[in-house]
């Protein structure tokens, strides 16, 4: 597609759409084709790579560039490239039915193979195949949601398949060492955030080797940091506790 603004005598080429209907008003931007996933995933973080124009069209097609007194009413400013940030978080991409449906389908896939990489079965801490949850997915009736990032999704499917299959996060294995004079109390602060506790060695200091939920890292890590002033340290052994091969069903 090819389009001709008259404001700005810019042709644009390759355009993707993203609209946003607000205060009863449509208004597009016109975007780099393949570059709106990219920023919504954060694999692209610079704005200018993927905004064509820093401009708010009521019409990219058309080149009709929207009014300001429409902006401010709409979104409380006239700052374009603010509003260019609001519109390609929260505006719906246009694309074509047939894009639609392979955006869609790339996506169910990248949803699976981050779940695959990231879980295991519990019981014998093998991975599962990247078809094998694609399978459960369609199971759940899964539905992808283009305005969220795989990531965010692949969390929440790890969620919903708990309720119908054996799976669970991958343990991170971990080596913490703390002070003696805190060792003793913090053990028990940190108790409920550790899976399992694999040595403990008490000498001059405390050191575990422990497995975690990895959505536990941050808040172990802020503990140890805060309760032993930095003298404590947490060591990442690896990020995933698995058996090798694939676990089949």
């Amino acid at each position: 597609m090819s389009i001709f603004t008259p404001t700005n005598q810019i042709r644009l080429t390759n355009v993707a759409v993203v609209r946003m209907k607000k205060g009863g008003k449509r208004f597009e931007i016109a975007c780099y084709k393949n570059k709106v996933m990219s920023w919504r995933s954060g694999a692209e973080k610079d704005l200018d790579e993927v905004l064509q124009t820093h401009s708010v069209f009521v019409n990219v097609s058309k080149g009709q560039v929207a009014k300001k007194d429409d902006l401010t009413k709409a979104f409380g400013t006239d700052d374009q490239t603010e509003i260019c940030k609001q519109i390609l978080t929260k505006g719906e991409l246009q694309v074509s039915d047939k894009e639609r449906q392979s955006q869609l389908e790339t996506m169910f896939r990248d949803i699976a193979t981050i779940v695959a990489e990231k879980c295991v079965n519990p019981g014998t801490k093998r991975p599962y195949t990247v078809n094998l949850i694609e399978r459960a997915m369609k199971d759940i009736h899964y539905s992808v949601k283009t305005t969220k990032s795989t990531k965010q999704q692949a969390l929440e499917v790890i969620r919903q398949l708990k309720e119908t299959m054996d799976i669970q996060r991958a343990h991170m294995r971990l080596r913490l060492v703390l002070p003696a004079k805190e060792g003793k109390r913090l053990k028990e602060k940190l108790k409920p955030l550790l899976q399992v506790v694999e040595s403990e060695d008490f000498d001059e200091e405390l050191e575990m080797v422990c497995l975690v939920d990895p959505g536990c890292f941050r808040e172990i890590d802020e503990l140890i940091r805060c309760e032993t002033k930095g003298k404590g340290s947490l060591e990442v052994l690896s990020l995933k506790d698995v058996e090798e091969g694939d676990e089949k069903f």
